[in-house]
């Protein structure tokens, strides 16, 4: 067969991605044989699983081919050998394959990509549509709101009861026949009925405002009336002065007093009229004064002034920026509002309270003296049982103090004062405390409830240390002082004497060594005043570094037994007592001791000038320490 012949019946192939079947066909309507190929219709018609595999299984034969040209060269084969072209014609094939395929996978991609920008589309059409829906209900339901939420004026206004209405409202108003059934008329008729009960009362306002202002003209007259007699009845109280001195009734002191106790705060008001009560009932030496500043205590209690609701913006403006430029730290703050809480108020109260013992101060309970045994902390501490007042009893008090950054109330006693319990009842506070009964009293009763007891203690407190003192001021020069009345409790004659009265500090007494199960006891609070005594005879002396069994013995003698020693009541001779009794117990001891140690014959340094029943009992060999009046000899217990 011809080469032209094979032409003939080879047909034509026309390649267009562009055009539709039905164009390409009508390009071709005059030849026969022509074949149009679309790829896009193609494209509908194959699997893209299938193509993948047909572009690995492509690949792989690709790569056969090269590796077989490779080997022929290697072996020597020329490059126009049958052998090699027939694989590099297979090799076009297959790159022609890939072409295809290449060209099919952009496609693809291409209808994948505008399938999803329609779908798209449709999506945000949709979401367009919701979102008007949307807005449309919001606004339904805002309206509806706006609707159910209106509220007329009328709503404002407090009507009567529809009873009272109909009992006191006449028919023209009421119209029962109509506004019974109609609730809108029912309303109408009320809020009518309403308009003609202000019309009346504001006529009835009017005559009262007429009727106030002319009987405040009626006081104006009055008071001018009082105010031109008040020069003559201040003369009057001037020219009385003298009597009332005479006859103890300072009326005018008391009347100035009641004018100041009016801007004191409430517990020491209590206090003040309690104090005053006791004084002019039991105890006439008891007197209460104030002191103070009156007119800072007056703008304390004033309350304060309306801010003013006409400054202009400008000048809130300018504070603002005032207030910016000089903001505090949160230091400065804490320390100011912590000044704030702790400041004194401006009066204080003092009670003045008499002692019976002869040639005694004043007990002050707001001023402190310079001696020890007298002052404040000293004289105060502990007047009732575990008072210390180290700590307040109000337990606000603590979430206070926690606001304002105070950790402990111990810091701030110093320059505030010991807040005791007794002091908080005289004032007529109570506070409740864990496991502890709240009292029912407040107030005066409670403040009256305690007010004598209290001051009973102070009187005794302070004749107590007043006694006190004066031993220590004999102490303090070697001389032990004994009453007449405690004499018996004593023998005539005691060598024995004390040499040395010093004063200690809490740290100095407990870092003696013999104190230490005092102190593991807990029977010793620094609030204690410790004393240090030496009592010697010659070479023998007893002090606190000394220990033996005998000298344990004259150390309950002298505190175990100290009833027999108070001596006559309130027993204030107590202490000169137990330390005499210690000197007499020392005359002992060295005596006996002396007489069983050195059995020689001669005169001796102790000798012995105490009568004794037994110079030793048992086999610690105890001393007799106990002297028997009025025979005057010395026994064991």
């Amino acid at each position: 067969m011809s080469s032209d012949a094979v032409k003939k019946r080879k047909p034509k192939v026309i390649r267009n991605e562009a055009g539709t079947p039905e164009t390409k066909r009508g390009r071709a309507e005059g030849e026969q044989d022509v074949l149009v190929y679309n790829e896009e219709v193609e494209l509908e018609g194959r699997d893209p699983q299938q193509d993948y595999m047909l572009y690995k299984d492509t690949c792989a034969a690709l790569a056969k081919l090269m590796a077989e040209i490779q080997e022929l060269k290697s072996g020597g084969a020329k490059v126009g050998s049958v052998e090699m072209e027939e694989r590099r014609r297979q090799c076009s094939v297959h790159f022609i394959t890939l072409k295809k395929l290449n060209r099919m996978a952009h496609m693809r991609l291409k209808k994948g990509r505008d399938q999803t920008h329609e779908a798209k589309q449709r999506v945000d059409v949709l979401h367009l549509q919701l979102q008007n829906l949307l807005y449309e209900v919001m606004h339904l339901q805002k309206e509806i709101s706006k609707c159910l939420e209106f509220k007329s004026q009328h709503e404002e206004i407090e009507l009567v009861s529809e009873e009272e209405f109909f009992q006191e409202a006449p028919a023209e108003i009421s119209r029962p026949h109509v506004t019974r059934d109609d609730h809108h008329q029912l309303t109408l008729a009320r809020l009518d009925w309403e308009l003609e009960q202000r019309k009346r009362l504001a006529e009835q306002y009017k005559m009262s405002l007429a009727r106030k202002e002319k009987i405040h003209k009626a006081i104006e007259q009055k008071r001018e009336y009082l105010s031109s007699l008040q020069p003559g009845l201040q003369s009057i109280m001037q020219a009385s002065l003298p009597v009332q001195e005479c006859l103890s009734m300072p009326f005018e002191q008391m009347q100035k007093q009641a004018e100041v106790a009016r801007h004191l705060p409430p517990p020491l008001y209590v206090l003040l009229v309690q104090a005053a009560a006791y004084g002019q009932a039991c105890d006439k030496t008891l007197s209460a004064s104030i002191s103070g500043d009156v007119d800072e205590a007056k703008a304390l209690s004033r309350p304060p002034e309306d801010s003013q609701d006409d400054e202009s913006d400008s000048d809130a403006e300018e504070e603002q920026q005032n207030t910016k430029r000089r903001r505090a730290t949160v230091g400065v703050q804490l320390d100011d509002k912590r000044k704030e809480m702790l400041r004194r108020h401006p009066l204080s109260l003092c009670v003045d309270l008499k002692c019976k013992a002869p040639k005694s101060n004043l007990l002050q309970l707001t001023q402190s003296t310079q001696l020890e045994l007298l002052n404040s902390e000293s004289l105060l501490n502990c007047l009732y049982a575990s008072d210390h007042g180290q700590e307040t009893p109000n337990p606000t008090n603590r979430y206070q103090f926690d606001k304002v950054g105070i950790t402990t109330f111990v810091d701030y006693v110093s320059d505030l004062g010991h807040p005791y319990v007794w002091v908080q009842k005289l004032g007529g506070l109570q506070f409740s405390s864990d496991g502890a009964q709240v009292c029912v009293l407040m107030g005066n009763a409670l403040s009256a409830s305690h007010m004598e007891r209290t001051m009973k203690l102070l009187q005794g407190r302070l004749q107590a240390r007043l006694a006190l003192h004066k031993q220590f001021s004999s102490l303090e020069h070697s001389i032990i002082p004994v009453s007449g009345e405690c004499q018996h409790l004593f023998p005539a004659k005691v060598v024995s004497g004390l040499t040395r009265w010093t004063m200690m500090s809490y740290q100095e007494f407990t870092e003696l060594g013999f104190v230490q199960h005092v102190l593991k006891a807990g029977l010793l609070r620094e609030t204690d005043l410790f004393f240090m005594a030496v009592v010697e005879r010659g070479t023998g002396g007893n002090c606190a570094l000394v220990s033996d069994s005998s000298l344990s013995t004259c150390s309950s003698e002298v505190n175990v037994f100290r009833a027999e020693l108070q001596g006559p009541r309130p027993g204030l001779q107590l202490l000169t007592n137990q330390i005499q009794r210690l000197c007499v117990c020392l005359d002992v001891y060295l005596e006996m001791e002396s007489q069983v140690c050195d059995g020689s014959e001669g005169p001796k340094e102790f000798p012995r000038e105490k009568m004794c029943l037994r110079t030793a009992r048992g086999p610690s060999r105890l001393k007799p320490f106990k002297y028997n009046h009025p025979q005057g000899f010395f026994s064991h217990r």
